[in-house]
């Protein structure tokens, strides 16, 4: 189906804020995309000569990579779940980047005082006597959300382009679309529905199941984005902290660190000796803690006595079998079981 001898393709978003966060992700660990001419829809990162990049609309990756033509494609997750196929020709490799967070939702017009849940609107779909119409971009989210969870009847009109007019005008009752900040939503008098989220959405990284399978090589690229994609998202949620304590010695402060609940480390603290100019004994240890733990990190040194707090960013935390890697190699294990 593919030929072998070309080169590796990954495709990235054209234009937007995927594009941007795209760009910004691979250049964070060390694969800047190098375009000299912005003009051209392929470029290529030094790193990887073995691989050239192709900028392509977020909708027009998932088809890429869904018929093999590419093997790698960055994009939204909720376009990769409304165009991907039944034949699970696509792989997610790893489904939360960390960039271009948003929401599928169900909008109504704010005008509509007394609904704002999901059975409110249900009640209104009866007393309508006839299915809802509902204008969106994302018709099979819609419908399988609309059939199997609300189980409210409904129309659904496949549309393009700006949907917040579709209420005003009476083409459709209400829309389900993408949310990240509101402002869209109140600008246009439009509002969510309490409960009505289909779907929380990222940028995702998908790739071509038969390439995996069939290509070392595209394997062995996969590997590798993986593990540096996924080391880099790790070490962002964390930080190093860097402290001196007074102890007699390394086995009185382990005891120390380890009963108390965040700065144990995450495998235990790396302890040493401090070699002070002072008679009295100092150790300087080394932990990683998460970020949201950190000022409890803090108030748990300063309880054992910890001075000369110094606290860094980490950018990467390598792991010995990195779970987006045992995953992928899991689903393609099923995948030719199944055959």
């Amino acid at each position: 189906m593919n030929d072998n001898t070309r080169k590796i393709r990954i495709a990235l978003p054209s234009k937007g804020l995927l594009a941007d966060g795209s760009r910004q992700l691979l250049s964070d660990v060390g694969l800047p995309v190098y375009n000299p001419n912005p003009r051209q829809y392929i470029a290529g990162i030094q790193f990887l000569p073995e691989v050239e990049v192709i900028f392509q609309r977020p909708g027009d990756i998932v088809i890429s990579v869904r018929d093999g033509s590419v093997d790698f494609g960055i994009t939204g997750s909720d376009i990769f779940l409304e165009k991907r196929d039944t034949n699970h020709k696509i792989l997610a490799l790893h489904s939360n980047l960390g960039f271009g967070k948003c929401t599928l939702n169900v909008i109504v017009p704010d005008q509509w005082q007394n609904i704002d849940t999901m059975l409110d609107l249900k009640k209104y779909q009866v007393e309508l006597q006839r299915p809802l119409k509902i204008a969106t971009k994302f018709p099979n989210l819609a419908r399988g959300y609309f059939q199997t969870i609300s189980k409210i009847p409904v129309d659904l009109i496949q549309a393009e382009g700006t949907l917040e007019i579709a209420p005003t005008i009476g083409y459709a009752d209400l829309i389900v679309d993408l949310v990240s900040t509101g402002t869209t939503l109140r600008d246009n008098r439009l509002k969510k529905i309490f409960d009505g989220k289909i779907l929380d959405a990222e940028a995702c990284l998908i790739a071509n199941r038969e390439r995996l399978a069939s290509n070392a090589q595209t394997l062995k690229t996969a590997t590798f984005l993986l593990e540096i994609i996924g080391a880099h998202l790790r070490g962002k949620k964390n930080v190093a902290v860097f402290a001196n304590i007074r102890a007699n010695s390394e086995d009185e402060i382990s005891e120390k660190l380890s009963s108390h609940e965040v700065i144990g480390g995450l495998q235990g603290p790396t302890i040493s000796r401090v070699m002070s100019r002072s008679q009295e004994k100092f150790f300087a240890i080394h932990i990683v803690v998460k970020k949201e733990q950190l000022h409890q990190a803090i108030a748990e040194l300063r309880d054992i006595g910890g001075s000369g707090v110094v606290v860094s960013p980490v950018n990467f935390i390598f792991e010995e079998q990195p779970n987006e890697i045992l995953n992928m190699m899991q689903a393609l294990e099923e995948k030719n079981e199944d055959l």
